[in-house]
């Protein structure tokens, strides 16, 4: 009423304002549409014209979207028609023909002969939009047009009879049965049962229009205009696997699944919550995350102010987890759901960060099962939210793991994580942060870092060395030119001690007067970085130049992924290189003790991926440029004729009153017009062959990938027992052991330990397949478009069948 009354005052200066204003609230407040909508209602009993000329407005919006594949704007439109029919502005046939329409075309979709089923992602985006809109409308239409309901559920139920099933392996945070992930319902199928139990029950939203019905009841409904859905890609030309893949990879980044559920807290946290009221809460949380992802603070106070009669802390948790690990890339950086979590325990001091904790204490009791993308989110998050909590947690309640074997998962956690906070500050603070756990010492990283190897106090090394790297050191330090470090590197050094010492002797100085900041590094790299190219021309030399590299920082794993990463970013090593490095012997042997080497295989790989990126968006763009250079020079070249036509009369003398200088203008705007296209065209070839380069770059990184996984794998995967285990995906257990010669403190001061059922081997195994799996269902976009090859090159070739299923199973191909 008190909205009204002041929108009302200004209605008749700055309807169209107005009108316009509640139009935009509702795509970005869509957690109060239910207001907007009986907002609505109110104007329309004053002001039939305007809000008819809202709706066409809203259904512009809505076509546009549909065009567009805008899944927020069609999901939000959907359910802003359904509560406009709640206030009486909306006829419901009309809302019942908009339904139809999505139904249709999601039918027409998965038919095998008039439809394409790869695209089944849209049809069930549709689907799912006509069943996300019925709780707000659902009773209405059963009250005002039952059979026009009826007709729609009958639809929905005959579209879910021959759909398929879509089963979440890949994209499960928890390794899962097979069998048991094939018989549980698919998200839309668990909407539509949450629909059909909302209906049967008579449950209603406690929605505003409620309380206007005697006012809303004498408006006058409008139709709402006939929608059309677009038509869906053409099939591709071959039935081969592999073009079948790609388009329904293509579908599902359209199409995106918005949530994969994830079942922390057990029943009984989710206070009075019917099925239906879980999905609108979800839904309120996740169109809060959306559209305030660059204003945390004003996120999070939404967030905890949802227009709902009852508590919601554990499944705003819940709900919140879900995206920050969800497959295969959640919406936003996880960085932002870090930032939201830390805002909500702000602002609900006395609940929230007990619901964290107890998260917490769940995810890292199930981190062995966990896929090991989501571990490494969990790592990087949990190390971010206590860094902006003065590092405090209960460390004693984790110290029993220092029992376990050094591959058990909860102990490769919770030392990747004390080896990240000492990143975010500094040694001696984080150990003094565990002191209640001392036991949990033996897992911080080491204190100094680097290893110098010409040092003073290191007489292992030759004199020598120690010399010429103290000569080489005064002169980076008084600014010698990277020609007059070349020219002494290659006198005092290769003529006399070969090119291989004078790599070690160049590499460990420079990184020894760099070590001191990440400036000093990169300031080095760019002054010197030419010294480094002669040094190492080759793949040989490159591979000793990341040896050195890690020799120098192997207590520091921060600075060696940092240093390596640099080193590509000046393209003074390649990707190639890095794979090659990071699966040697030394780091193969490590996959499952430390996350360094999949780290550094995760900057090349993304740094490649998005040279790539960055050079299409710069195609793009030039090509729009070019198009408007081309429409520039014509324009040119038309008044340039316009102005010469007028310059002559039939007597071939110059009219009297004609600017001369006028020609000579426009002449020279031809010309910059001209050259200016012309600059454009280079610049786009240019780039076109970088791309190929890069694309070229790309396939060879892929190649070389999988190659090195195939190898390892299939070396170390030969036993048939071990198979059977590592494929199984059973949950792993925790066993108690009393007699263990290492006690922790546990119920009751009872001394206890525990022992961790699973061998080191196996262990590697489940790993690596793991990490072949995360890297392949993270960047398929970029594999897919090689697959040809890679089944040529490699996977139709004489490979483990577990690493073959793992790379399926990331792909999503059966």
């Amino acid at each position: 009423d008190i909205c009204y009354a002041v929108l009302w005052r200004d209605f008749k200066n700055s309807k169209n304002q107005i009108m316009e204003l509640i139009l935009q609230c509702v795509m970005q407040l869509p957690h109060k549409i239910p207001f907007y909508g009986v907002l609505i209602g109110l104007i329309n009993l004053e002001d039939e014209d305007i809000v008819k000329e809202f709706l066409n407005d809203s259904h512009s919006n809505l076509q546009d979207a549909l065009q567009d594949g805008n899944c927020n704007s069609i999901r939000i439109l959907f359910r802003f028609i359904a509560v406009l029919m709640c206030s009486k502005v909306l006829l419901p046939r009309s809302v019942v023909e908009a339904f139809e329409t999505l139904l249709s075309s999601a039918a027409t979709t998965i038919d095998e002969e008039s439809g394409n089923p790869s695209w089944q992602p849209r049809a069930d985006f549709y689907v799912s939009c006509i069943c996300s809109s019925l709780p707000w409308c659902g009773l209405e239409l059963f009250e005002q047009a039952p059979d026009d309901l009826e007709r729609i559920m009958i639809g929905i139920q005959s579209y879910l009879g021959i759909r398929k099933h879509t089963s979440d392996h890949a994209c499960s945070v928890f390794m899962l049965n097979e069998k048991k992930n094939l018989e549980e319902k698919d998200f839309l199928e668990d909407l539509w049962d949450r629909i059909q139990s909302c209906l049967r029950m008579g449950g209603k939203l406690t929605v505003p229009h409620l309380s206007f019905e005697v006012q809303l009841i004498d408006g006058q409904s409008h139709d709402f205009p006939l929608i059309k859905c677009p038509e869906q890609p053409q099939k591709v030309s071959t039935n081969s696997d592999i073009s079948i893949l790609k388009m329904k990879h293509e579908a599902k980044l359209a199409f995106p699944q918005r949530l994969h559920r994830l079942h922390i807290f057990p029943a009984d946290k989710i206070e009075n919550l019917q099925p239906i009221d879980r999905y609108v809460v979800e839904e309120y949380l996740l169109d809060v995350l959306f559209f305030f992802n660059g204003c945390r603070k004003e996120c999070a106070s939404y967030m905890v102010g949802l227009p709902v009669p009852f508590r919601y802390e554990y499944l705003m948790a819940e709900t919140i987890f879900s995206q920050l690990l969800l497959l295969p890339q959640p919406p936003f950086r996880p960085f932002y759901y870090t930032l939201v979590i830390i805002d909500l325990c702000k602002a609900l001091p006395g609940a929230f960060p007990a619901v964290i904790a107890g998260a917490v204490r769940v995810l890292f009791d199930r981190i062995a099962e966990s896929d090991m993308e989501c571990r490494f989110r969990l790592i990087l998050w949990f190390t971010h939210h206590i860094s902006n909590f003065q590092f405090i947690w209960l460390w004693d309640e984790w110290a029993h793991i220092t029992n376990l074997p050094k591959w058990a998962p909860q102990r490769v956690f919770v030392q990747e994580v004390l080896e990240r906070e000492v990143r975010l500050s500094y040694w001696d603070k984080i150990k003094k942060s565990i002191e209640n756990a001392p036991l949990l010492d033996e897992l911080m990283p080491p204190k100094v870092g680097s290893c110098f190897k010409f040092g003073t106090n290191d007489c292992n090394e030759k004199s020598e060395g120690r010399v010429l790297s103290a000569e080489l050191s005064s002169m980076v330090k008084g600014r010698k030119t990277a020609r007059e470090v070349t020219f002494w590197v290659e006198k005092s050094i290769i003529t006399i001690h070969g090119l291989n010492f004078a790599l070690v002797v160049v590499i460990q100085t420079l990184l020894n007067i760099g070590s001191k900041s990440f400036t000093h590094l990169t300031t080095l790299l760019e002054r010197y970085g030419q010294v480094i190219s002669k040094l190492c021309p080759d793949h040989e030399k490159q591979g000793l130049l990341i040896q050195e590299v890690s020799s120098y920082w192997k207590n520091s794993n921060q600075m060696t992924a940092i240093t390596i990463d640099r080193l590509m970013g000046y393209r003074l090593v390649s990707s190639l290189v890095i794979v090659d490095w990071v699966f040697s012997s030394a780091n193969v042997d490590q996959f499952h003790l430390k996350d360094l080497a999949w780290e550094v295989l995760r900057n090349a790989v993304n740094k490649t991926t998005n040279l790539m990126s960055d050079m299409r968006k710069e195609i793009l763009s030039l090509e729009k440029s070019i198009v408007a250079a081309k429409d520039s020079e014509e324009n040119c070249k038309v008044d340039l004729e316009n102005a010469e036509s007028k310059t002559l009369d039939v007597n071939g003398e110059s009219p009297k009153g004609e600017n001369p200088g006028r020609l000579k203008r426009l002449k020279s705007y031809l010309e910059k017009a001209k050259y200016h296209l012309t600059s454009l065209n280079e610049s786009l070839e240019a780039k076109v062959a970088l791309l190929a380069r890069a694309v070229d770059e790309n396939k060879a990184l892929f190649l070389s990938l999988y190659r090195n996984f195939s190898v390892v794998l299939s070396q170390r995967l030969s036993d048939e027992a071990e198979i059977m285990t590592v494929d199984s995906e059973e949950p792993v257990s925790m066993e108690t052991d009393q007699d263990n010669d290492k006690p922790t403190e546990g119920e009751g001061n009872e001394p206890k330990t525990v022992k961790y059922n699973i061998s080191e081997r196996e262990q590697w195994s489940r790993s690596t397949l793991g990490y072949a799996k995360a890297f392949s269902r993270q960047y398929a976009s970029e594999i897919l478009p090689h697959m040809e090859l890679l089944d040529a090159e490699i996977f139709n070739g004489d490979v483990h069948p577990l690493f073959l299923k793992a790379v399926y199973d990331g792909l999503s191909r059966t």
